[in-house]
């Protein structure tokens, strides 16, 4: 029954847009995975390498999903969600999955799912960890909807936490998104204050790493992840949209106002 079940999920075609940062990694496994591979990207270039392995170009969004069994998308914020969808809803067939993995909170996945034509399943399913973790299909997938009409496709991506209905997906990815984002700006500014203190940066580091703190300290000294500054201010400012978070909002302040950090990981933070 396993090895049945498996056939069927491979036989499914994917249409995957979005291939920037961690949509390209995710995409990828898919496409090793066996599964067939239609991809679209609003800068086409980066569609270039994944048809050079067998994936598809689609010039459109909508021409990426008219004939796939599952859609994925993976999109930087709000606004691109809501423009990928106003192209694509009206070409997705009755009996297709989508699955959206964008951090874009509860609000936007509700509105996302309200559009959708009769007979189409929409999971919320956001994901912790960065691109090396993509490329390894060892993200933490955060899924709001029925995860198990995909669960196979889904292992090749990371490990699910079910987390209830559609949005408490989105939902819980702005908790734990804005723990780690806080906690990184606060490791960054214990440092500095170890400095201003006259300690050495290798007995705070040392010290910090063995203190409740250890796994954002590893965070904020990661060399393998990659996670801009600009999107990490997105992302704490859709958790803190309903006001009455003020860490938050203090965090929200201090990412925006690193504009020389704009385009550099979330680890950046230190310098």
């Amino acid at each position: 029954m396993s090895s049945e079940k498996t056939k069927n999920e491979k036989t499914k075609t994917v249409a995957f847009l979005g291939l920037g940062n961690m949509g390209a990694p995710m995409a990828r496994r898919l496409l090793s995975a066996g599964y067939g591979l239609t991809v679209w990207n609003r800068t086409a270039d980066k569609a270039a390498a994944l048809v050079a392995e067998g994936a598809v170009a689609a010039a459109t969004p909508a021409d990426a999903v008219r004939d796939a069994d599952v859609v994925i998308t993976m999109l930087a914020d709000p606004a691109a969600a809501l423009a990928v969808a106003d192209a694509m809803v009206p070409a997705l067939r009755a009996g297709t999955t989508w699955i959206d993995t964008s951090t874009v909170g509860p609000d936007t996945v509700r509105e996302l799912a309200s559009r959708l034509p009769a007979g189409v399943a929409f999971i919320d399913a956001p994901v912790m960890g960065s691109v090396d973790r993509a490329a390894a299909g060892e993200l933490l997938i955060l899924a709001g909807g029925e995860t198990e009409p995909v669960a196979e496709l889904l292992a090749e991506l990371g490990s699910v936490t079910r987390c209830g209905e559609v949005g408490t997906g989105a939902a819980l990815k702005l908790v734990l998104i804005s723990g780690v984002i806080g906690g990184v700006a606060l490791v960054a500014e214990s440092l500095r204050l170890a400095t201003a203190l006259g300690l050495p940066d290798s007995l705070a580091r040392a010290s910090l790493e063995a203190s409740p703190l250890g796994g954002l300290v590893g965070r904020a000294f990661a060399t393998e992840a990659y996670f801009p500054v600009e999107l990490a201010a997105k992302d704490v400012a859709l958790a803190v949209g309903g006001g009455g978070l003020p860490v938050l909002e203090a965090v929200r302040g201090v990412l925006e106002g690193r504009t020389d950090l704009t385009g550099s990981d979330l680890s950046s933070l230190r310098d």
